[in-house]
């Protein structure tokens, strides 16, 4: 049976008269009465009763009526479903981030998708740039905000922000008052620091800029999160280096001051696995750059 026999069964069981039934599908009516005998023959049902005056429904005819609606349905909601799920209208999509990421860049871009795709279940999960790497092979997310560089085959690695990095201070610190800093000056100074492990191209990058200014970081304390470093500059346990985005948490105790000369930049990047062309996603990545683009 197929949907079709559905349908010649509903025309005719609506029109009552295999003539109308017939004309109503654009069809002749001999082959339309041919093709609801092999429908009942297959069902082993007899669907109407037929006099040379009148068709009508048998009981059975009416339960199938009820249910052959449904199926149609069913079978056209089915259909509608999967032209959304290919435009990328439907589904589900899990973002992993790096916390810095929120103070600037994403919200815009999460703002903006939810608008355009209500329909998708859209899951964030907060988390460093390597474990992100992790989640996408295993598949527990789709796409990911880190901060590179990132040398993986298998992963699309596109920049989307680069922003330069800050000396963020304790709000009484003595260099406080200047309006801006060398990163000599710091070399005395304790630093909080991002763990290697969990994104180590952050990482070099600082103790890379501070070899070039003449000395290491003297780590005192290492931190996950953005923010829990901000606030452990606001306890006076040392100082960091962080985005410029870092400027829009606004926490007391904290000042964030330029660095001489040429700032070193921080990049954000969005990532995702080559095979991976789920529609929902590529309608992502399109929204990211139609967002990045237009600010």
């Amino acid at each position: 049976m197929e949907l079709r026999h559905l349908r010649y069964f509903i025309a005719v069981a609506e029109e009552l008269h295999f003539g109308r039934a017939a004309e109503r599908l654009h069809m002749a009516q001999p082959p339309l009465s041919h093709q609801i005998q092999k429908l009942e023959a297959e069902l082993e049902v007899q669907l109407f009763h037929r006099t040379k005056r009148s068709v009508q429904l048998t009981d059975a005819g009416l339960v199938f009526l009820e249910e052959a609606h449904l199926t149609l349905t069913q079978a056209e909601r089915a259909v509608v479903s999967a032209r959304r799920a290919n435009r990328g209208e439907i589904g589900r999509l899990v973002i992993g981030f790096v916390s810095s990421a929120m103070y600037d860049v994403l919200p815009d871009i999460l703002r903006v998708y939810r608008e355009r795709f209500p329909g998708v279940n859209l899951v964030l999960r907060e988390m460093p740039t390597m474990q992100q790497v992790h989640a996408l092979y295993n598949g527990r997310i789709n796409t990911g905000f880190i901060r590179p560089p990132l040398n993986d085959q298998a992963l699309r690695v596109e920049t989307i922000l680069r922003e330069p990095l800050l000396a963020a201070l304790p709000e009484h610190h003595f260099l406080s008052s200047q309006s801006q800093i060398s990163l000599e000056a710091l070399a005395k100074e304790p630093f909080v620091l991002f763990p290697r492990h969990l994104g180590p191209s952050f990482y070099d990058q600082i103790v890379s800029l501070c070899l070039k200014a003449g000395f290491s970081p003297n780590a005192v304390q290492e931190a996950v999160e953005m923010q829990t470093i901000v606030s452990l500059v606001a306890a006076g346990i040392g100082v960091a280096l962080v985005p410029a985005s870092l400027r829009n948490l606004q926490r007391v105790g904290v000042v964030y001051k330029d660095i001489q000369g040429a700032a070193p930049l921080a990049e954000i990047a969005m990532l995702w696995r080559k095979d991976d062309a789920s529609p929902a996603l590529l309608a992502f990545l399109n929204v990211v750059r139609e967002v990045i683009h237009q600010s």
